[in-house]
């Protein structure tokens, strides 16, 4: 069985955006059973313990038979690669199906998170409101063309892969704004994921966790 290691708390807001919840709903897409094991922010995060499963003292890693992985994306594939249900076996579909999870890290996070930044811990400050134009213009940017690729689509390769949960996950990131709404197709899509009842369990599981340690 998966062991799923996760922070024991953190603040209200960051709660429904920790990097386990992908995780999570991969697992719940893949109806696979895990347990789950907790570290408390500070002290123990730089423990030798935890280090050993994430270098960096963050969270999410996984261990399985004898197998310790760090990183949400590459945990998210070794879930996948489990189960139909999210990395289809034909060549071409499971090669797009993992650039996607690659793009929604790299060419769409990137721009997401600095956005969601300056928002959540330097919004005060007289930098940011110079900076801050700059960085939702490239958002907008990303998020216009990723519209695009999904077309008409329910997700982007037609059917539900792990390169949709990524996405749709990175998407959240922005819930705090009307960003996303200004796209009707993309914010539809995002719906639609967040619509799974796999992603509603998962939703439920971390929340309730977070609660229980508050």
């Amino acid at each position: 069985m998966i062991t799923l290691t996760t922070y024991e708390w953190v603040p209200d807001f960051a709660a429904p955006l920790m990097r386990a919840f992908r995780v999570r709903w991969a697992l719940e897409e893949a109806g696979l059973p895990y347990k789950v094991r907790t570290v408390a922010l500070g002290p123990e995060q730089r423990s030798p313990e935890h280090l050993a499963r994430q270098p960096f003292g963050q969270a999410p890693a996984i261990e399985e038979d004898g197998l310790v992985l760090f990183e949400s994306g590459a945990i998210a594939l070794y879930v996948a690669e489990k189960t139909e249900k999210l990395l289809p076996r034909d060549r071409i579909e499971r090669e797009r199906a993992t650039a996607w999870v690659f793009a929604a890290l790299n060419s769409v996070e990137t721009w997401i998170q600095q956005l969601a930044s300056l928002d959540f811990f330097h919004a005060k400050e007289e930098w940011t409101k110079e900076f801050r134009p700059g960085i939702e213009k490239m958002v907008h940017d990303r998020l216009e063309l990723l519209e695009k690729a999904l077309g008409e689509k329910d997700y982007l390769e037609g059917t539900f892969t792990v390169g949709d949960l990524m996405m749709a996950d990175v998407l959240r990131f922005l819930d705090h704004t009307t960003i996303v709404e200004a796209y009707p197709r993309l914010n539809a899509y995002k719906q639609r994921c967040h619509a799974r009842p796999a992603f509603q369990r998962a939703m439920q599981a971390q929340t309730e966790g977070f609660k229980k340690a508050a």
